[in-house]
């Protein structure tokens, strides 16, 4: 027993464990093996207070705090829809960083498209109100329709923030057309400058780079627009999209959503 204590006592002792090397900085960190996780974590991370933000700017806004000016609703809304967008921005880099697997619910549900476009036009609606711009709803007939609500949702408050980003005069439109009985038209337009048409070349890649002659207020990452895409496919639809100066842009697509009625 003294013999193998002896021995093992003048074995030398392992190497001790070396702890990775730190990068030199965050760039290395997003090209290292866990750089997509390190992107979903960060993205988390802005999205929690964010929602503080939004809840906040709510609360205030109905004045549980106590009485508030009209000037002060009015910022109280531009905060609440610039928090929003960016939870909205969040959502996009969890989703395209961890692959989306599933973007739709499992099963359409009956919604009403109206209550959809008002939602939407709440949200956009301050900043809307600081640019001078009116917002359009355009419901279709009958409303109530069979879908993916929340997928479309989405995309269509998305493309109404663009709008509203781009529109300096004019109005934005979110409107429902019926193609036939059972499909609807969507679709979002503004009367601002248009898109150039560098920018319509990558308009939907994500983290394209800014083009020379790229709106400064529109944004060069396209995750908005890439998830746009992404859930108008899933829908079983294309995103389209009309673009002319002077006239504007509008962006469209086509869906089955056959009214609640007929399928119920």
């Amino acid at each position: 027993m003294r013999a193998s204590t002896a021995t093992e006592l003048a074995r030398p002792a392992a190497p001790a464990a070396q702890p990775d090397p730190e990068p030199d900085n965050l760039a290395a960190c997003l090209a290292g093996p866990n750089g997509l996780d390190l992107v979903v974590e960060m993205a988390h991370d802005l999205r929690s207070p964010l929602t503080s933000i939004v809840l906040l700017a709510e609360a205030l806004q109905s004045e549980q705090s106590g009485a508030v000016s009209a000037a002060q609703r009015r910022e109280l809304g531009l905060i609440y829809s610039a928090a929003l967008s960016l939870c909205g921005t969040a959502s996009d880099v969890i989703e395209l960083a961890r692959g989306s697997p599933r973007l739709l619910d499992r099963q359409p549900v009956a919604f009403s498209v109206a209550e959809v476009f008002s939602s939407v036009r709440s949200m956009v609606l301050p900043l809307a109100v600081v640019k001078g711009l009116e917002v359009r709803l355009v419901p279709p007939v009958p409303e109530r329709r069979v879908g993916h609500a929340r997928a479309l949702a989405r995309v269509v408050l998305n493309l109404a923030t663009n709008a509203v980003k781009f529109a300096d005069a004019g109005f934005v439109e979110i409107a429902a057309w019926p193609v036939r009985p059972t499909r609807l038209e969507f679709s979002v337009r503004d009367t601002g400058p248009g898109i150039d048409p560098a920018t319509l070349q990558v308009l939907y890649q994500p983290f394209r780079k800014r083009a020379a002659a790229l709106r400064p207020e529109f944004s060069s990452s396209g995750l908005g627009l890439a998830i746009c895409r992404k859930l108008v496919c899933a829908m079983g639809s294309e995103l389209q999209v009309e673009t002319r100066p002077g006239w504007g842009t509008r962006f469209s697509f086509a869906l089955d959503v056959p009214p609640a009625t007929s399928v119920q």
